[in-house]
């Protein structure tokens, strides 16, 4: 390369040029076959090779060398060509030139991690869109950890960057950087908790997105859309945008709803207060109209007298499991509770066959409406407190 510089330089001497303009001449013909160089590296692998590895993943019957190979990658690398072309040319290009050598081998050098950090970064990024949509890894959250990689890696470049500046070797910015580790957990204690946390949300698999969570303290009742290494983003169910710190859910207790949701039946767990004065025996012509329903096949009773109370809540149990859309597999059970002074609680204890909030609701709802009008049939009454009306119809009475 000393005679190629040779060569250029008698070609500007031929021309007439003395020996100081004969220098910047050569060196300016240096520096524009360096941009020249760098130019057609970046054409050949941006335009050129690229668009063949791009060609060559789309015809592949694999999908995640599609997400790996990404556009954004590519180009990252593309940038990273150039710089490192030019500077293995340099010390020959800029042979003679000691000062501006050093100058521009100092600003390669950087520029080249920087881009290299980049490149790595998008890596990450790659990696976590190939892996993400993967049947293992699907709907687990990787995304603090990706961040937390790329936060590693930019902080070797910036250190990297600091050693070439001030020409040091890193292991001594290292140390440094070990005797202020106490100045920098005070200053930065929140971020690192932070961190810490998303990392525990993550590995320990307490949320993800799509989960459905609830933490009252913070106003959080919606589904999880984000999971990062500093926030965790949920949408409420009112459409509202709340975003939480992940060292809260690590700390406190918080409802995660994805048991429920893959377990494939929701729980109902209510109860309808009897007025504890219809409660009676029944006669013998209404065991006679009940025995005659199909329900009522296979009911024993525990004494020779029948108590109206009793058939009910073996008929909700059979209504129960005749109905198709509760869950048979899961646990069922009509209980009474401690009576109160709102009368007797019979609790109904049973999973829907679906986890769909709006069509549980109807579920719920359909249960209790067939209870409310069927109860009378047993002459029993639903307990309620008395309202205005119910006064109103006393007064009249006594009228």
């Amino acid at each position: 390369m000393g005679d190629f510089s040779i060569w250029i330089r008698d070609i500007f001497m031929s021309m007439g040029l003395g020996v100081e303009a004969t220098r910047w001449a050569v060196l300016g013909a240096m520096i524009f076959i360096m941009i020249l160089v760098a130019i057609v590296s970046y054409i050949i692998v941006h335009k050129v090779l690229a668009v063949g590895v791009r060609k060559f993943v789309q015809r592949t019957s694999v999908t995640w060398d599609d997400a790996l190979f990404n556009d954004k990658l590519l180009s990252s690398v593309s940038h990273l060509v150039p710089p490192l072309l030019v500077y293995i040319l340099m010390p020959w290009l800029l042979h003679g030139y000691e000062l501006l050598h050093n100058v521009c081998n100092q600003v390669m050098l950087v520029y080249i991690v920087i881009v290299s950090v980049r490149v790595v970064n998008v890596l990450l990024s790659s990696i976590y869109l190939a892996i993400s949509h993967t049947k293992n890894f699907e709907g687990h959250s990787l995304k603090g950890l990706m961040q937390m990689l790329k936060i590693l890696v930019i902080c070797v470049g910036l250190i990297i960057i600091i050693s070439l500046l001030i020409n040091k070797n890193p292991l001594i910015i290292l140390s440094g950087l070990g005797a202020s580790a106490a100045i920098l957990m005070l200053v930065f204690k929140d971020s690192i908790v932070g961190l810490v946390a998303g990392i525990q949300l993550s590995a320990n698999d307490m949320l993800k997105p799509g989960d459905w969570i609830e933490v009252p303290k913070h106003g959080v009742n919606g589904v999880v859309e984000d999971v990062s290494l500093t926030t965790v983003k949920v949408r409420n169910w009112d459409m509202t945008i709340v975003t939480v710190p992940p060292y809260s859910l690590v700390s406190e207790s918080f409802q995660n709803w994805r048991g429920m949701q893959m377990s494939g039946g929701r729980r109902v767990k209510r109860s309808i207060n009897i007025d504890v004065n219809s409660v009676r025996f029944i006669s013998e012509s209404d065991l006679s109209t009940f025995a005659q329903q199909e329900w009522y096949k296979g009911y024993s009773s525990p004494s020779q007298k029948v108590v109206n109370l009793h058939l009910f809540r073996y008929y909700i149990e059979q209504y129960l499991v005749n109905h198709a859309k509760v869950n048979k597999e899961m646990l069922m059970m009509v209980r009474q509770l401690q009576p109160t002074n709102y009368g007797v609680p019979i609790e109904l204890y049973f999973f829907t066959a679906t986890t769909q909030w709006v069509e549980y609701e109807n579920i719920q709802a359909e249960v209790f409406d067939h209870l409310f009008a069927v109860a009378h049939d047993f002459g029993l009454r639903i307990f309620q407190s008395p309202s205005g009306l119910d006064f109103k119809s006393v007064e009249i009475e006594n009228k």
